[in-house]
C-alpha cells in the first residue's frame, strides 16, 4: 500500500510541482493550504493546476482542529506552508511570525499527538544573511551586514578591514546563521522548532534550505515572490526589471522541478533523517544577468533593466549554494539548466495575466524608511 503524504501550503507553487513528483511515484498525496489571496488571487478556488487526484483541504495551519483533520491516515508531512518574502516581512512583523512561527509549533503539537514517520520541513537560504567569502590571502570568513553608512555611500561590495574586497564562495550548511530579517529568523526558527520536537519524539526530521526558486506556476502578480517571477511581471506589462543595487549581487537559482526532486528524496533516504541539506543548483549568477535573460526568452530584449541603486532593508550582498551534502546524502543531482528553465518558463508566460504590482511594493518600503 502506497504511502499518505500531507504537504501544507501544497496548492502553491513548490507544493505542487512536489504533490505531482510525489504522485509520480505512486505515492497518495493529501495538500493544506488557506489559498491565500496574494498567492491564488481574490477567488480562493482550487488552482486548475492542481492534479485531480490530490485530496485539497482549505484551511489555515494555525487551526488545531484543521491540522487534526489533515493528520489522519498520513505516513509523513512536508511542511512548506508560510508567508515568504524578505521586503514585507520587515513591516507585517505579527502575520509572518504568526503564519511561520506559531503556524509551526501548531503544526507539531499536532504531530505530538498524531505522530508519523517524517517530516520535511522547507527552509530558506535567507537564513544564512550574507554568504562565505574568501579573504585576498585565500582564507574563508564569516562577515557581518553592511554598514548603513556604507549602503549611504553606495558602495555594495563586501571589504575587509584593510578596505580590500572579498571573493564570495558557495555557502555550506555549516556557515552560522546571521538572520538579516523577519522573514529569515522565521524560517531558522520554523526548521530548528521542527528538528527540535522530531529529536525529541522520534519522528525522523529533515530540514531543506531553499535557495532562489524559479518555473511555472509562480505567483506573478505577487510582488513579494521570486525575483524571477517579479522581472517576469514587470516585463509582460512592458516595465523594464528594477534592480536594487548595482545588479551585481550573486545568486543561485535552481529550477521547482530539482526542488521538487531533493524534497522526495529527503523522504526516502533513511541517512537523511535528523539533517540540514541546501537546495540549490550549484551555480551562480548576477541579478543584472537573470533580469537580461528574462527579458530575452520573453522576446523583450529592447526593455534594459532599470538600475535603482537603493538597498532594501535585510538583503545581502552574495550568497549560492554548496550542495555537496545534498549530493553525498540525498544524491541529489539538479536537472535542469537555467537557459532549460527559462524556455519553459517563457512558454508557461505566454497564457498567464500578470499585475505589475511591484511599485506598488516598492513604495509601501519607501514610506517605511526600508530602502536607502
Amino acid at each position: 500500500m502506497s504511502k499518505h503524504i500531507l504537504i501544507t501550503g501544497g496548492a502553491g507553487f513548490v507544493g505542487s510541482h512536489l504533490a505531482d513528483e510525489l504522485l509520480a511515484k505512486g505515492y497518495q498525496v493529501r495538500v493544506l493550504d488557506n489559498l491565500t489571496p496574494q498567492v491564488h488571487g481574490p477567488d480562493a478556488r482550487r488552482p486548475d493546476y492542481l492534479d485531480p487526484e490530490i485530496e485539497l483541504i482549505i484551511g489555515d495551519v494555525r487551526d488545531p482542529d484543521i491540522l487534526r483533520q489533515a493528520l489522519k491516515g498520513i505516513d509523513a508531512v512536508y511542511h512548506l506552508a508560510a508567508n515568504v518574502g524578505v521586503g514585507q516581512s520587515m513591516y507585517e512583523i505579527a502575520q509572518y511570525t504568526s503564519v511561520n512561527n506559531m503556524g509551526t509549533a501548531v503544526l507539531l503539537e499536532a504531530l505530538v499527538e498524531q505522530p508519523v514517520e517524517r517530516l520535511i520541513v522547507a527552509s530558506s537560504m535567507s537564513l544564512y544573511g550574507e554568504g562565505l567569502y574568501l579573504t585576498p590571502d585565500g582564507d574563508q570568513t564569516v562577515v557581518d551586514q553592511r554598514s548603513l553608512y556604507q549602503l549611504k555611500t553606495r558602495d555594495w561590495e563586501i571589504h575587509n578591514a584593510a578596505g580590500e574586497v572579498l571573493t564570495p564562495i558557495p555557502t555550506p550548511e555549516s556557515k552560522t546563521p546571521a538572520l538579516p530579517s523577519i522573514y529569515a529568523l522565521s524560517k531558522f526558527d520554523q526548521e530548528q522548532m521542527c528538528l527540535t520536537i522530531g529529536r525529541a519524539y522520534g519522528i525522523r526530521t529533515v530540514a531543506l534550505r531553499f535557495f532562489n526558486i524559479f518555473g511555472t506556476r509562480q505567483a506573478l502578480s505577487n510582488p513579494y515572490t521570486g525575483v524571477l517571477a517579479i522581472f517576469a511581471s514587470r516585463l509582460l506589462n512592458n516595465q523594464p526589471p528594477l534592480i536594487n543595487e548595482d545588479g551585481y549581487q550573486q545568486r543561485d537559482f535552481v529550477s521547482v522541478y530539482d526542488v521538487a526532486q531533493a524534497c522526495r528524496l529527503a523522504l526516502e533516504v533513511p541517512e537523511a533523517a535528523g539533517h540540514v541539506f541546501n537546495v540549490g543548483s550549484g551555480r551562480h549568477y548576477t541579478i543584472r544577468e537573470i533580469a537580461e535573460r528574462m527579458a530575452q526568452v520573453l522576446g523583450k530584449e529592447w526593455i534594459q533593466p532599470e538600475i535603482t541603486a537603493k538597498y532594501r532593508m535585510g538583503d545581502i550582498r552574495h550568497c549560492f549554494a554548496d550542495i555537496t551534502q545534498a549530493r553525498q546524502v540525498l544524491g541529489y543531482e539538479p536537472q535542469v539548466t537555467l537557459s532549460e528553465g527559462l524556455i519553459e518558463l517563457a512558454a508557461w508566460l505566454e497564457g498567464q495575466v500578470s499585475l505589475d504590482r511591484v511599485a506598488e511594493a516598492r513604495s509601501e518600503l519607501a514610506t517605511r524608511g526600508l530602502t536607502v
